[in-house]
């Protein structure tokens, strides 16, 4: 709810202060009047106090903007396209080609193509992802940004997340970002290690699919790095599993203790998926499955990465391919 109000008031203060600069700050000009009126300077400094914080947000705090942006970028869409569609049958030859068009269609027809064309590539190409803790590590780390494709797993209706067209699916080793199934506001990233009817075992911090074991190579210490400042990095074993073919790197952590077997049947339509951080990740040992309705795409690549604690870019996980 706070996110909805947020990118409401993003947009109409954004949405003032733009018709201020093309229209009315001009005519303000030629009739030599300096002061701007009190709600166009409310407007502004609210807008530019809104924009810095969601720059903040973005990069430094556990926000999760994949569920609303889709829901902001189609209003937006729609709004503006009925304008732009309105104005094109209507309302533009009532007005005559010599007159001007009042600031908001103006507004409608300067961003409708924008807003239009965003919205086609982040529904059903691609859409940017930020990573908000380690339990994928260390494949990825927390505050990595990923380069998702949203056709990977069919053609979506952005908001409902309804498959109108399928196209592929996930294959047993994929990484992928779903709608966290407890709360589908949520998006997860994990890998997925149990397709439809699979059986799977984990125990002994050992993972078995089909009766087959995902056997564990010891590569060396790694460090689970912590997914805020105050988190503390532990020092764990870092190890290649061998996931029927699928090969990857691992963490396990010798100081946990985890005496739990876990045994599931996958049901149909359904993934399991775990974290590369096994003593680490909050996955599908403890909240079951996700439903085939709730994916969203695959990562291809690392496009951007902020060490939140050292305050810096990684440099050296820019364009990483996902594996």
């Amino acid at each position: 709810m706070k996110l909805l109000v947020y990118t409401a008031l993003l947009l109409l203060t954004g949405i003032i202060s733009l018709i201020d600069i093309t229209h009315w700050a001009p005519k303000r000009r030629k009739a030599a009047i300096k002061e701007k009126p009190g709600f166009i300077e409310l407007s502004r400094t609210v807008f530019l106090i809104l924009a810095i914080y969601g720059v903040y947000e973005l990069f430094f705090s556990k926000l999760n903007i994949s569920y609303y942006f889709p829901i902001a970028l189609t209003l937006a869409t729609l709004l503006t396209g009925i304008l732009y569609g309105l104005d094109k049958i209507f309302w533009a030859k009532k007005r005559g080609k010599t007159a001007k068009k009042p600031a908001l269609i103006e507004f409608s027809h300067s961003f409708f193509p924008v807003f239009l064309i965003v919205f086609i590539i982040r529904s059903f190409i691609v859409q940017p992802y930020r990573v908000p803790s380690g339990s994928l590590e260390p494949t990825v780390l927390p505050n990595d940004f990923l380069l998702v494709t949203q056709y990977s797993y069919g053609l979506r209706l952005p908001i409902t997340n309804t498959q109108f067209i399928k196209i592929g699916e996930p294959k047993r080793g994929e990484i992928s970002v779903f709608h966290f199934p407890p709360d589908p506001t949520i998006d997860y990233v994990k890998r997925i290690v149990g397709l439809p009817g699979d059986h799977i075992v984990y125990k002994d911090k050992t993972l078995f699919v089909n009766g087959v074991k995902a056997t564990q190579t010891y590569v060396g210490m790694a460090t689970d790095y912590g997914d805020d400042e105050d988190d503390e990095d532990l020092s764990v074993k870092l190890y290649e599993e061998d996931l029927m073919g699928v090969k990857h790197s691992i963490l396990i952590n010798p100081d946990k203790v985890d005496n739990n077997t876990y045994d599931f049947i996958v049901p149909a339509h359904m993934y399991f998926a775990l974290g590369d951080n096994r003593d680490g990740s909050y996955d599908s040992r403890y909240w079951g499955f996700v439903p085939e309705a709730n994916l969203v795409g695959r990562p291809r690549f690392i496009i951007l990465s902020y060490d939140n604690k050292a305050k810096k870019l990684r440099w050296s996980r820019f364009g990483e391919t996902l594996k």
